[in-house]
């Protein structure tokens, strides 16, 4: 069984390399199914966030009155606004992930029983539906930060190496929740608590500095608090992402990656059986 599943990473990246097309194929399929017979079609990928980013300014900073708290130049409404929309579509973009985890295989049972069909891409292929939909959300982000405030930071840039180890953590998440949910059929329910916890257990609502002293490196056990922060510095401050907490991420994402590839690999001869 070891020899027909390898759980190395080497076999990780190849079965990356060789089934890449693949993986473009699909996610490209599982975007226009989303929207087909729709009459907005992908256009309601822009509109949800922008729905989305009208709602929030309007109760937190106008019903709340609320103000972010420790950030310089962040008093007004719409700064208050586009803060907090950088947490929510970091956090959305993980929540997708590990919600629709648990249904990868269960979903896909004729892609199961093809002996030949590489089914470790579906996990790859989950993520990279939710990212293309995280990106959509940052280009209302980048539109609303020059329409209001006139400028993009030139860090926005690195945005894109602060999220590669969340992507790398949820690919390997997707892994593990699917291969239980193909035995587990509960784990699903599960994800979903999960989820609207990590969101309160997040600094998405609050700055990390409106925490008492000796909770806040609790907070920091928390994966998202790093990508969140560092999203925040980059695209909205200017600022170069924290050096410490992004190389803890990048090991936290490859240990989870491996780990998650390789318990997939383990499990994955019995999911016919159970399907």
């Amino acid at each position: 069984m070891h020899d027909s599943f390898p759980t190395s990473p080497l076999r990780m990246l190849i079965s990356a390399i060789k089934n890449r097309q693949l993986i473009m194929q699909l996610t490209k399929r599982e975007i226009s199914s989303r929207y087909r017979g729709s009459v907005g079609g992908v256009a309601w990928s822009f509109i949800n966030p922008l729905l989305l980013l009208a709602i929030y300014t309007f109760v937190f900073s106008t019903v709340f009155n609320a103000r972010w708290g420790g950030a310089a130049g962040t008093g007004s409404k719409v700064d208050f606004a586009l803060i907090l929309f950088t947490g929510l579509i970091i956090h959305a973009f993980c929540a997708e992930c590990i919600n629709s985890a648990p249904k990868l295989i269960t979903s896909n049972v004729n892609f199961v029983k093809k002996v030949v069909f590489p089914i470790e891409t579906l996990a790859p292929t989950s993520v990279l539906n939710a990212l293309f939909h995280l990106c959509v959300s940052l280009s209302v982000l980048l539109a609303a930060q020059l329409v209001f405030n006139h400028s993009i930071p030139l860090t926005a840039l690195l945005f894109p190496f602060v999220l590669l180890p969340l992507i790398l953590m949820v690919i390997g998440l997707s892994w593990i929740l699917s291969a239980l949910g193909a035995y587990i059929r509960d784990i699903g329910q599960v994800t979903g608590m999960a989820a609207t916890a990590l969101l309160f257990l997040s600094p998405v609502f609050y700055p990390i500095s409106a925490l008492p002293e000796e909770y806040r490196g609790w907070l920091y056990i928390n994966p998202l608090t790093a990508i969140i922060e560092n999203g925040r510095a980059t695209m909205l401050f200017g600022q170069a992402p924290d050096l410490h907490t992004l190389g803890t991420s990048y090991i936290v994402g490859i240990v989870i990656c491996c780990l998650g590839f390789a318990f997939f690999q383990k499990t994955r001869a019995g999911f016919a059986d159970v399907l």
